[in-house]
């Protein structure tokens, strides 16, 4: 006898079940119902078709109900949704939307197939705002693009920066609209973790879309005109496309008394059989395993709900096929970026308390010396014991996909990390290198478990900046100039060896360069010489992805849908195709090239490092020449930059506001003077850093400190030497210790504070106190003997907020 199988819901997963159904039964009866008017169409293309890039509506119906029922025999009908299961009798009840008539269908399998549908919550004037909408389908875009091709508006919110938000913003953009991206955690694309998505925040910036973070809808005020937001802000808005999310229609199996996970989607089993063994269900509706893990989770996309129909398929055929879950391998267009990730992030594992290991590194997409090299920000996340891949992410302009999908293929072909090397993957100069980036990650990862480098992560750098660890950037002196770590000491790798007397060996030296690959050199020859040290995972390039971007530094012209703001023709004396080379290389080509030109001069640059039009702002501001332009066509970056300080004569001197006082001297009256000059330029809102070098040590000894372990020299100068404020002698008149007693009582009489109450009150007035580390090692004294509050730090501490400050004194 023929089974009958009744399929609710069309698109990917419904379509999918049912053609496979008739390959594998010529027998059956296939009944499918949907309460739309469209069975098959291309959702993941619904926002391209609304920004012009596809520009035939019928492009995204990939079957029609009329084709797809004479190809395959079923019996589709459109328009009838299916308003109740009858489990007792194996019947669903159907609704016929057109007459709202009522019937019952029988069936021997059932599979549902809803989908999810966009969350639309509460939120105070939503219900009157006739300008906001959401996208789930082709009457969705539909309304969307008749209300932008008729009403024509200038300004419109997108809220939400998941898959949906972002790319509605994009083609909003690309119809020529002022664009407000509007997100309510810390970052957009949750897939990916905070700092690969910090690139993408500023290449949205870059291109001219507001992006506001950690900022949710409050309420929407005249008829949706207005947008508040929980922090007050108001914006003025033409339109809203809402984003937040979906959920998944899971209420006609809730009704039924089919079991439901935790978030709402139905449960299924590993023949995606709901706890009715005779009804199955498939695609965004249900809750799936996740592959790495094995914990329940939600992951609407296409693919999952493409292979799950064609396993129910098999399953009602008798064929013994599995769903082994969901690895979430996803991909998106971000303006020119491409953001891709698979398997497990860093905030699952962490929520999940998995013990994990990570690497950043930044390859070229194919040869550098092959035109339109790009490199690509990729990140892994292994066992550190067994090498198991949990997962990986990757942004770039060029090769992401290809990179994600080998990275996919490996964690379902069960490889680790000490494979990744051991691909043997397609190479030409055009496609790839010889050591493909994903080979790249295996060799990192290799060296991280066999112990060849120990690093630090990005988010780790600004405590180590503040508790003034000995960092050290191994770039050449000119990338500083486009940005560097607070209070790092520069010492080229080229130099290190030459320089090893000036870093010190009783304490970890944290190295970096521009993408972790010099800093990983450095490492190594410190190991090798006896030196403690760990290397910035990702480089110079990680780090400032997330906090460079958090300064809201000045961007590049920005590239707008709009007619050009440049009306004149700027004409090039000289060019120069920097394409395929990484930092420094761009900036040092341009160093060569403007040394050979005259004043008033014009280059043209090209490159393809995404960080070049940044740089170039930074080395132009620096050096004294003028940024004209920056432009991005082709996937190529150009920059016009003229020789001379005409523009930059205009601009702005920053203002340095800080002050630094070097206190070598011991004696009272001079730190007496040190700690009234700090006090006064505090209370002047400076930032006020005191360096105690050598005698100027003494100031901050306790009189009476714990006792520590010392050799015998180190014993002898702390007997020799005065302990604290109280101990110190004068500079002048000192009469054997009489001097200072005279000081002290004329300043109490004269009520000026003494120096234990001016060390105290400037402290409180955030002045920061720093004792040398190398001077302490060299006169035997110890943390354990200095007041408390005091930081410990290098050189390079004094010179990175000497850098910032307007006045230097040598005391």
């Amino acid at each position: 006898m023929a089974k009958k199988i009744v399929i609710v819901g069309g698109v990917a997963g419904g379509a999918t079940t049912a053609a496979r159904l008739r390959r594998l039964d010529e027998q059956a009866e296939i009944v499918m119902f949907e309460r739309g008017e469209y069975i098959s169409f291309a959702n993941c293309g619904l926002p391209y078709y609304i920004g012009g890039s596809i520009t035939k509506r019928d492009a995204l119906l990939v079957q029609t109900v009329e084709g797809m029922s004479e190809k395959f025999n079923l019996d589709i009908r459109t328009l009838s949704e299916v308003i109740q299961i009858n489990r007792d009798r194996k019947t669903v009840t159907v609704k016929h939307l057109p007459t709202n008539k009522t019937y019952e269908e029988s069936y021997d399998y059932l599979v549902l197939s809803p989908g999810a549908s966009p969350i639309k919550p509460p939120i105070p004037g939503i219900d009157d705002a006739n300008n906001l909408f959401t996208l789930r389908n082709i009457p969705d875009t539909d309304r969307i693009k008749a209300y932008i091709d008729h009403e024509k508006p200038k300004k419109a919110v997108v809220i939400g920066g998941g898959f949906i938000g972002v790319e509605m913003a994009e083609n909003l953009w690309e119809r020529g609209i002022e664009v407000t991206l509007v997100e309510m955690a810390n970052q957009i694309m949750a897939p990916v973790d905070y700092e690969m998505a910090a690139i993408l925040h500023q290449h949205i910036r870059d291109k001219g879309v507001r992006l506001i973070l950690e900022d949710g809808v409050a309420a929407f005020e005249q008829n949706g005109r207005i947008v508040k937001l929980n922090s007050g802000k108001t914006i003025e808005t033409d339109m809203i496309i809402l984003a937040i999310g979906v959920k998944p229609e899971s209420e006609l199996a809730k009704q039924a008394g089919l079991e439901i996970g935790e978030r709402g989607g139905i449960k299924v089993n590993e023949y995606l059989q709901t706890s009715d063994p005779s009804i199955y269900a498939i695609g965004d509706a249900i809750e799936v395993k996740d592959y790495v893990n094995g914990q329940p989770t939600q992951i609407p996309l296409a693919w999952p709900a493409n292979r799950q129909g064609r396993i129910v398929a098999d399953h009602i055929n008798g064929r013994d096929v599995r769903y082994n879950g969901t690895l979430g391998t996803a991909i998106a267009k971000v303006f020119d970026m491409t953001v891709a990730a698979t398997g497990n992030n860093e905030k699952t594992l962490k929520r999940l308390g998995i013990d994990y290991e990570v690497l950043h590194i930044h390859p070229n997409s194919h040869a550098s010396y092959y035109p339109g090299a790009f490199p690509i920000a990729l990140k892994l996340l292994f066992d550190r014991k067994t090498g198991k891949i949990f997962g990986a992410q990757a942004v770039g302009y060029d090769g992401v996909d290809k990179r994600i999908d080998v990275l996919a293929t490996a964690i379902k072909g069960g490889l680790t990390v000490f494979d990744l090397p051991d691909l043997e993957l397609a190479y030409a100069p055009p496609y790839s290198s010889a050591k493909d980036p994903v080979n790249m990650a295996g060799y990192v990862a290799t060296n991280l478990i066999e112990e060849m480098v120990e690093t630090i992560q990005w988010h780790e750098v600004n405590d180590l900046v503040e508790k003034g660890e000995c960092i050290v950037d191994v770039r050449e002196s000119i990338e500083r100039e486009m940005g560097f770590i607070p209070n790092s000491i520069n010492i080229p790798l080229g130099q290190l060896r030459k320089r090893l007397n000036e870093l010190p060996k009783d304490k970890t030296i944290y190295v970096y360069c521009q993408v972790g690959l010099r800093g990983y050199l450095a490492a190594r020859i410190l190991m090798q010489h006896g030196f403690k040290v760990k290397n910035l995972d990702g480089g110079y390039k990680t780090y400032s992805a997330v906090y460079a971007a958090a300064k809201e530094q000045p961007t590049p012209i920005q590239e707008q849908k709009t007619e050009s703001v440049m009306p004149m023709n700027i004409q090039a004396t000289t060019t120069l195709d920097a394409c395929g080379l990484q930092c420094p290389g761009p900036i040092m080509k341009v160093y060569q090239t403007m040394e050979q030109l005259k004043e008033g001069d014009i280059l043209e640059v090209k490159a393809t490092d995404p960080g070049f039009t940044r740089d170039i702002q930074s080395w132009c501001d620096k050096t004294g020449n003028t940024l004209l332009k920056t432009t991005f066509e082709n996937k190529v970056f150009k920059a016009y930059i003229q020789k001379g300080k005409a523009a930059a004569e205009q601009k702005v001197v920053q203002k340095k506001d800080g002050a630094t006082i070097i206190v070598f001297s011991g004696d009272l009256d001079k730190t007496i003077a040190s700690f009234i000059i700090a006090s006064g330029a505090a209370a002047m809102g400076k930032k006020v850093t005191m360096f105690f070098t050598f005698w100027g040590l003494n100031v901050l000894r306790k009189k009476n400190a714990p006792p520590v372990e010392k050799d015998l020299l180190e014993k002898m100068f702390g007997m020799m030497m005065p302990k604290g404020v109280n101990d110190l002698p004068l500079s002048k008149m000192n009469m054997a210790g009489i001097g200072p007693k005279m000081i002290q009582y004329v300043m109490e009489k004269k009520n000026v504070d003494n120096l234990e109450t001016l060390m105290k009150n400037a402290m409180a007035a955030g002045v920061k106190l720093v004792a040398c580390s190398m001077s302490m090692d060299i006169m035997g004294i110890k943390k354990e003997e200095l007041i408390d509050g005091i930081e410990i730090g290098g050189v390079a501490t004094y010179l990175g907020d000497a850098e910032e400050a307007g006045l230097n004194l040598f005391i």
